[in-house]
């Protein structure tokens, strides 16, 4: 920005907005800008560190008659104008005033717009017209005698409503347009945005320990019993006696020899296990149901889904018919069946099993118990998934207060729930107000545990992936090795292989690999492959996340034979272990598609897309953008195999969906601009096209794609050419 500017911005509002206008002071004056930033050249100078300071009027001068010489110098003072619009905002005279007279300093195109509620251009209509907005100054062009005219202008605006831009995104919005710099360019997210695993190890443990030395069944067993305790006492005896039996012969090798010298795998004895529970308790209901239950449990942390639904609801159907609906076992089944039908993004299912078990032990348990607490939690990961991060949070600050009445703290229920709350300011973009939350779960982690934890390790892993969406990738850094020395020492004993030293390594190398050393992103990310492999099998989702993001390292330094072997590995991993329909199977499918589009292997590349396109629109829906990343994709194979009408209806859509909730000026936006303007081009419709191919260049420089800005400038030589117009073509490098 302009360095003679006191101020990098003026924020006016009205006072009945407030709140509005203290968090996005702070918000602003807190903000650092991403490293990889600072210093690139933009349209308002070298882009800064910081975006501070900020001025921000704190009285509405009630009883001025104009604005008067401090603020009048303010606003001359500041490099730019930000309006927190709402009906009182649209009504206020001062800050109308604000606008004007900032638009007379001839900087009408450095006003940005932050709609916090309201209805922008509802005043056409006088029926609508009380929910407008934008004040008049924002909303007509000023004259050339300084007053507003008849003529409308279009606000540059960030929409913090619900279901708009979200909170974080509309900020982010305003400081990409201060800074002169692409929205996209700070809200790099990294794919894997949640730092949780699932806890393989630790049921592998205890299988482990049940095969070697019996000691799992007594866990099992208190499990079981805990369940079971309510009003059945003796049944109780009966199945804790007969489900100690089964689960001690279900972890003993009766024959040695059937082994023949091999390790048996705990999916072997699992599968044994389910067989024997058919054939063996059919005239033992109770005691199917439980082991049903606690099977099934298990199968999911081995990231059986499949299996692990199929169990549970089984067990949920026998318990239903035993006890009835309205009865705590059953809400503890339809509790586990909830939780992998999450994992499988079953969020329909999910939500009505997880539901109908909150509101059964709000029954029996009360509103206030800590049963109701674990439910809610469950529910509230659903609602997450499915992008309702309203409703919960609701669930999760329930959860959180309920454990607070009942535990003292330092408790490790409540440094949970303070994590989950972290988790929905995070996936909700609202990252600095994640932080906080995530400090506290931390700290309680360390008071619970000392600094030797693995649930510790977890929280600081959480915290270090909100300050790197915040862009201090140092600290993240420092706090992912801080999380990975604590695992080295936690597991020692397996000699540094181990999943969750493989989950480290895999995160420390994504900071290698946005910094763009691929070398030692590469180095990581094999490392954590063998651990994962060693532990976890060849075929595991785990193994598959990590293919995968050495399949993007690969592509980065151009290696896309090997990048397109290793994405298909981890294809085949996800649709074998997580399903055809899972979005994360969705995911490589797109990426995949997109790479062999580039190399010509089109008819794959089309049954790729097609699946990754249905998966998305199915769970994602119609209007996501990753639906709409993908309709892109789908769009330059049309293109490539000379469908233009096809691939000009797909890009049109594709561009639709992604403006819901991307700025013009992303780069997802302009490669789907991109392709419409290459679809009217193959039409023999050039003068369309131009300024559709012309616009799209500055976004693609943005993409993290490898060579797209470089391919965008190729098709546009190649559109002169096809044009006869040698001479244009010439400018872009290609007589």
């Amino acid at each position: 920005m302009d360095r003679e500017f006191k101020y990098r911005a003026f924020i006016s509002y009205s006072h009945s907005d407030e709140k509005w206008a203290a968090w996005l002071h702070r918000a602003l004056e807190t903000y650092r800008v991403p490293r990889r930033l600072v210093g690139e050249s933009s349209p308002f100078g070298p882009v800064p560190q910081r975006i501070a300071p900020i001025f921000r009027d704190r009285d509405e001068l009630p009883t001025a008659t104009n604005l008067g010489e401090v603020l009048t110098q303010a606003l001359a003072d500041s490099a730019c104008q930000i309006v927190i619009c709402s009906p009182a905002a649209a009504k206020s005279r001062w800050t109308n005033e604000e606008i004007l007279t900032y638009k007379r300093l001839g900087r009408s195109d450095r006003i940005f717009a932050l709609i916090v509620e309201g209805e922008p251009g509802a005043s056409v209509d006088s029926a609508t017209a009380h929910l407008e907005c934008f004040p008049p100054a924002l909303i007509h062009e000023i004259g050339e005698d300084g007053e507003l005219s008849d003529r409308r202008s279009e606000p540059i605006a960030a929409d913090a409503r619900a279901g708009k831009d979200n909170r974080n995104n509309a900020k982010l919005k305003l400081i990409a347009g201060m800074l002169g710099v692409g929205f996209d360019a700070l809200r790099q997210r990294e794919q894997q945005r949640r730092n949780r695993r699932l806890a393989v190890l630790a049921t592998a443990a205890v299988v482990g320990m049940a095969i070697t030395s019996g000691l799992a069944v007594s866990a099992y067993l208190a499990r079981l019993e805990a369940e079971e305790q309510r009003n059945r006492a003796q049944t109780e005896a009966e199945t804790a006696r007969q489900t100690a039996q089964f689960m001690i012969d279900l972890f003993k090798v009766s024959d040695p020899s059937e082994a023949r010298g091999r390790t048996v795998t705990v999916r072997e004895i699992l599968d044994k296990g389910v067989a024997r529970i058919d054939s063996e308790l059919a005239n033992q209901p109770g005691i199917q149901a439980t082991l049903m239950d606690t099977l099934g449990t298990v199968y999911t942390s081995l990231a059986q889904y499949p299996e692990a639904a199929q169990l549970l609801a089984k067990s949920v159907q026998k318990r239903r018919e035993l006890f009835g609906d309205d009865n705590d076992v059953v809400a503890a089944s339809l509790n586990h069946l909830g939780e992998v039908q999450t994992l499988s993004a079953d969020y329909g299912d999910a939500e009505k099993n997880l539901r109908e078990a909150l509101a059964t032990r709000r029954r029996l348990f009360g509103e206030d118990s800590l049963e109701a607490a674990e439910s809610a939690t469950g529910l509230a990961d659903v609602l997450q998934h499915k992008g309702d991060y309203d409703g919960a949070r609701k669930l999760i600050v329930e959860a959180l207060a309920i454990r607070r009445a009942h535990l003292k703290e330092p408790n490790a229920d409540i440094a949970a729930s303070l994590e989950d709350l972290g988790l929905n300011d995070y996936d909700r973009g609202d990252f600095e107000d994640s932080v906080p939350s995530l400090r506290q779960a931390v700290a309680m982690q360390r008071a619970l545990h000392g600094d030797l934890h693995p649930d510790l390790a977890e929280a600081i892993g959480n915290l270090a992936w909100a300050l790197y969406e915040l862009g201090n990738l140092d600290e993240a850094e420092q706090l992912m090795r801080e999380g990975l020395a604590m695992k080295r020492r936690l597991y020692k004993d397996e000699g540094g292989i181990h999943p969750e030293i493989a989950m480290d390594l895999n995160n420390i190398a994504r900071i290698a690999e946005m910094r763009g050393d691929y070398d030692q992103a590469e180095k990581l990310y094999r490392e954590a492959l063998e651990i994962d492999r060693k532990l976890l099998g060849e075929r595991h989702p785990e193994v598959a996340v990590v293919l995968g993001n050495l399949a993007f390292v690969e592509y980065a330094k151009n290696e896309k034979g090997e990048a397109i072997n290793l994405a298909r590995q981890s294809l085949d991993i996800r649709r074998e272990a997580l399903g055809a329909d899972n979005p994360a199977t969705a995911s490589i499918e797109s990426s995949l598609g997109y790479w062999l589009v580039e190399r010509g292997d089109y008819e794959e590349a089309e049954t790729l897309l097609t699946e990754s396109l249905a998966v998305r629109r199915k769970v994602l829906g119609e209007d996501h953008p990753k639906t709409g990343s993908t309709m892109t994709v789908m769009a330059q194979l049309m293109l490539a195999t000379g469908r233009f009408e096809q691939a000009l209806s797909m890009a049109k859509d594709a561009k639709r969906i992604l403006l819901l909730s991307l700025p013009e000026d992303d780069w997802r936006v302009a490669a789907a601009k991109n392709c419409e303007g290459l679809a009217l081009a193959g039409m023999g419709e050039y003068r369309k096209a131009e300024p559709l191919l012309l616009s799209s260049l500055e976004g693609l420089k943005q993409a993290p794609i490898p060579d797209l800005a470089a391919n965008g400038k190729k098709k546009m030589a190649e559109f002169y050419r096809a044009w006869g117009r040698p001479e244009k073509a010439a400018q872009f490098g290609q007589p």
